[in-house]
């Protein structure tokens, strides 16, 4: 019986614990390597915008560039509806944490950049009106002035 208890809580626990884990693995990675975290909410296969943001901004060589020269770490938040996109429970469980506490008004999409402590530095309500090159720049432009 105390190892079925035992088995219980550590279950209830690692749940607990993995919640967030992209979050507070990208937290740590951030400090180690002075990044930024680029947090985007998205419904990938419902949201126009969303598919969009993606496609024009998230998906170039520019924004690439951002993650490749250590300028960010980027972490999406997706919402999909269609059954064969569905993510794992655990995944949603993850995701629906991060919009909790950094979404709750379920904007779609919606993007924010943080500090490796998690604050807001900057946030973008809908598809941002910038192409790739001045979205990239607008991001080194706030990790130069946390310096």
């Amino acid at each position: 019986m105390k190892t079925l208890l035992s088995a219980i809580l550590m279950v209830v626990f690692s749940v607990g614990f993995h919640a967030q884990s992209r979050l507070e693995t990208a937290k740590k990675t951030a400090a180690e390597n002075k990044e930024l975290i680029l947090l985007n909410f998205s419904g990938s296969d419902w949201c126009i915008p969303c598919i969009k943001l993606h496609k024009n901004i998230i998906e170039t060589e520019d924004f690439k560039k951002l993650e490749a020269e250590n300028v960010i770490l980027y972490i999406n938040a997706d919402f999909p509806r269609n059954k064969k996109n569905q993510l794992s429970a655990e995944l949603k469980k993850e995701n629906a944490a991060l919009a909790d506490q950094y979404n709750p008004k379920g904007l779609f999409p919606y993007t924010i950049l943080l500090n490796a402590e998690g604050k807001i530095l900057k946030s973008w309500e809908g598809l941002p009106s910038e192409n790739a090159l001045a979205f990239s720049k607008e991001i080194r432009s706030v990790k130069e002035n946390q310096k």
